[in-house]
């Protein structure tokens, strides 16, 4: 065999679990089509929250204007687009020479399956003892006249310039937070979102709520609409949506695609390798491995066995990297995972929902509230600010929690670590925390 361990990817997944074979004294390669470093480095989280650092400039400027702020900020798109860089352009330089100095071999180009424990990059072909798919995700297919229009999270990450009008193709994360990263840049933004609201994964009172926040930036969101087609004029587009008996244009400038994302599985000729698929997704085991070959693994987005998020590749990296080199003896533990939308306030959320408990029969109570007056929200003249929580009647531990807000996105981290180690209420109320902070609020929302 030429190596142990082959990865297919350069993301959090990748490094991770690479990483940690090569230190227990394994051969290892990994393998990349794109500049090493994967999705969210490069073309998700990190770039992202470099443009939100610089919307959110904007953001508080106009609640605080009225109150003694003097003078008026705008962002300059390019140069804001030039401070992302200066963080994503070093990325893959820094990545593969980790790679190097770990003794990992670096292989450039597209991997596909050969055989059952034979890889083909480029022009070679390498074996390997076990493989690890962590190839990320990419844009699900619409199967619409004019897809080929669209642009992804990549393509609007690097605009050199931001486009005037924006439609944005979905209502999940990607449209919620780049509605919010435009809209404030000055981009006139419209999302076409196919079911009756936005952030289906998220608690619909919160949402409700966040939906004033889109209104005051004038983003105009299209809900319960099919977009049908797109089609090009000049230099410009129109988007065809149809629902509830409605027929609808939209002009725009950039059409985003949005509309949700699945494993990159495509050039991998997995059947090449016998590795079974279900759906689009890898068939894994609960050691996430492949039912079908042994040799192969998968983690994070490749994966698709827990939440689509950094945190949990690294998570999934670390159990393959354990079951590689002790044997098939961990498991994922999905358990109190935070997920955050970056919108301006964000939107954050871990454990259950009300739905959720619900149908898994738990006893709960619900305690929810707006809380627009709390000191939190009046120091920065934030209107929207709420929360919702779930605490199991008998034992008192907190089932779930979700918030929009003021320091939303880190806040959540307390109650994700309150589900995890099963804090309970008593445990929160009585713990001192720093005030005023977004986590002193905590008590007030048990």
């Amino acid at each position: 065999m030429d190596y142990d361990l082959a990865v297919i990817g350069t993301g959090t997944a990748a490094m991770v679990c690479a990483m940690r074979v090569a230190k227990a004294g394994k051969s290892v390669a990994v393998i990349d089509e794109k500049p090493f470093g994967g999705t969210c480095a490069l073309r998700g989280c990190d770039p992202k929250k470099m443009l939100v650092a610089g919307v959110e400039v904007i953001d508080a400027q106009q609640r605080m204007a009225p109150h003694g702020v003097a003078g008026e900020a705008r962002i300059d798109w390019p140069e804001l687009i030039d401070f992302k860089r200066s963080f994503t352009d070093p990325v893959p330089e820094k990545h593969e020479q980790r790679y190097k100095e770990a003794g990992i071999a670096t292989l450039h180009g597209t991997a596909s399956f050969s055989g059952s424990n034979r890889l083909r990059v480029g022009e070679r072909e390498l074996t390997a003892s076990n493989f690890l798919i962590a190839t990320g995700a990419k844009p699900r297919r619409l199967d619409i006249p004019g897809e080929e229009h669209l642009v992804d999270n990549e393509d609007f990450l690097s605009l050199a310039v931001l486009p005037k009008r924006i439609v944005l193709v979905g209502g999940g994360y990607i449209a919620a937070e780049f509605a919010h990263i435009a809209a404030r840049a000055g981009a006139k933004v419209t999302v076409v979102q196919r079911g009756p609201r936005m952030l289906t994964g998220f608690e619909p009172e919160l949402v409700d709520w966040l939906m004033e926040a889109f209104d005051r930036i004038g983003v105009c969101v299209e809900t319960d609409l099919d977009v049908t087609a797109i089609d090009q004029r000049g230099d410009d587009y129109v988007v065809h949506a149809e629902g509830d008996g409605r027929a609808m244009q939209f002009d725009a400038d950039l059409v985003v695609h949005a509309a949700g994302r699945v494993p990159a599985l495509d050039q991998l000729d997995l059947k090449a390798a016998g590795i079974a698929t279900e759906n689009g997704r890898l068939s894994l085991n609960d050691f996430l491995q492949s039912e079908s070959n042994t040799a192969v693994y998968a983690a994070g987005d490749a994966a698709s066995n827990g939440p689509p998020l950094t945190p949990v590749s690294s998570h999934d990296a670390k159990v393959v990297a354990a079951n590689l080199i002790e044997g098939n003896h961990k498991k994922p533990d999905y358990i109190g995972v935070p997920s955050v939308a970056f919108t301006l306030p964000p939107l954050a959320r871990v454990g259950l929902s009300e739905e959720e408990a619900k149908k898994a029969g738990r006893s709960f109570e619900v305690k929810c509230g707006r809380a627009s007056d709390w000191y939190t929200a009046r120091r920065v003249d934030e209107p929207v600010y709420g929360y919702k929580t779930l605490v199991e009647g008998d034992s008192g531990k907190i089932l779930g929690a979700h918030l929009v807000g003021p320091h939303a996105e880190e806040v959540i981290n307390i109650f994700g670590l309150a589900i995890r180690h099963g804090l309970t209420v008593e445990d929160l109320k009585t713990t001192m925390f720093a005030y005023p902070t977004g986590a002193s609020d905590i008590g007030y929302m048990l």
